[in-house]
């Protein structure tokens, strides 16, 4: 598969062979859904919690007396059916994570990028370098770009200009290729890559 190469200027800089094992597969729905729940799931805080009858302030003396009230038979007020009582199989501080195989995670990233690929929503650009972290300079090169909402990939270095000049731009993220992941691709309409990140992930699935 063979992609053009653009500058960030949007001009021509030749082209570029993608391998047909990353770029090239037919995405797979249920893959790429595990490994996006896998990342959500791990990304959850689960700090929710709420306060049982055992951690409730109260007397736990009971109510009234067992007989002769008429009333239902109660004990204590910590209960949950009353007011101010304990809440009954409340949320509780939790790890949501799940294992998910690395082969799975490999292979879905692979499917994020083929999917890409498959909709005609890769850009390669030679280089992710700026003189100066000017940001209008780096929408007006987004938009002869035709880029609006899209994921940044650079590679194992940022270039500091271009990363501080991208902060403020909405819709636009800007990433090393180290993070580079399924639910960021697949939440941004555009995935853009230097040529730096496209070796850089053809090394790693060798």
């Amino acid at each position: 598969m063979d992609l053009k190469i653009t500058t960030l200027a949007g001009k021509d800089a030749g082209k570029l062979k993608l391998s047909e094992e990353i770029f090239g597969l037919d995405p797979r729905e249920d893959i790429l859904a595990r490994v996006v729940r896998w990342q959500l799931a791990k990304k959850q805080q689960g700090t929710h919690k709420t306060k049982g009858r055992a951690e409730i302030a109260r007397t736990g003396a009971k109510m009234y007396k067992q007989k002769g009230t008429g009333r239902a038979r109660h004990h204590s007020a910590r209960a949950p059916q009353f007011r101010g009582g304990g809440k009954a199989h409340g949320p509780v501080v939790r790890s949501h994570e799940h294992d998910l195989p690395k082969k799975v995670r490999a292979l879905g990233l692979k499917h994020a990028l083929s999917a890409k690929a498959k909709s005609e929503s890769i850009i390669i650009v030679d280089e992710l370098t700026m003189k100066d972290a000017k940001t209008k300079v780096l929408v007006a090169n987004f938009e002869k770009l035709g880029l609006s909402n899209a994921l940044v990939i650079g590679g194992a270095e940022l270039d500091q200009n271009f990363k501080r000049a991208a902060t403020n731009i909405p819709n636009i993220d800007v990433l090393p290729i180290q993070g580079i992941n399924v639910y960021d691709i697949l939440r941004r309409g555009t995935l853009v890559l230097s040529k730096a990140a496209v070796e850089a992930l053809e090394e790693r699935f060798k």
